[in-house]
C-alpha cells in the first residue's frame, strides 16, 4: 500500500502561534515607543514655555533615550524569533515536496522505491613516486 507524506498539522499551527504572538509584541512595542516619543515631545514643549527647567528636561531626556533603547532591543528580539519561526515553517513546507506517482493497469508506479540515484564518480588513485 502506498502511503502519501503529512504534514505535521499539530506542529505547524503551533508555529504559526509563536508567529503571531511575536507579530502582536513587535506591535505592542511599537505602540508603546510611540507614546514615549508623544510624551517626551510634550515635556519639549513644556520647557520650550517655561513651564519645567532644563535640569528636569535634561533628566527626562536620559530617562527616555534608555526606554528606548530597551524598547529597540525588544523589538529586534522579536524580529529575530519571527525569522527562527519563518525559516522552521519554510523548512516545514519545504519537506512536503510531492512524490511522483503513476497509476498503470499493473498498478501504482513511482515514489521513493523507484528512485535513482547518480552514482559517484571514482577517481583514480594518485601515484606515488
Amino acid at each position: 500500500m502506498v502511503h502519501i507524506k503529512r504534514m505535521n498539522e499539530s506542529f505547524f499551527a503551533k508555529i504559526l502561534k509563536d508567529l503571531n504572538v511575536v507579530g502582536e509584541l513587535i506591535r505592542a512595542r511599537q505602540e508603546e515607543k510611540q507614546g514615549l516619543l508623544d510624551e517626551f515631545e510634550g515635556e519639549c514643549k513644556r520647557f520650550f514655555f517655561g513651564k519645567i527647567s532644563e535640569k528636569t528636561l535634561a533628566s527626562s531626556v536620559k530617562k527616555t533615550n534608555k526606554e528606548l533603547a530597551r524598547l529597540d532591543k525588544e523589538i529586534r528580539l522579536n524580529m529575530s524569533r519571527s525569522r527562527n519561526a519563518e525559516n522552521r515553517v519554510a523548512k516545514l513546507v519545504s519537506e512536503q515536496a510531492p512524490v511522483g506517482y503513476r497509476a498503470t493497469i499493473s498498478g501504482i508506479s513511482g515514489g521513493d522505491k523507484n528512485k535513482k540515484t547518480a552514482k559517484k564518480a571514482k577517481r583514480p588513485a594518485s601515484k606515488k613516486k
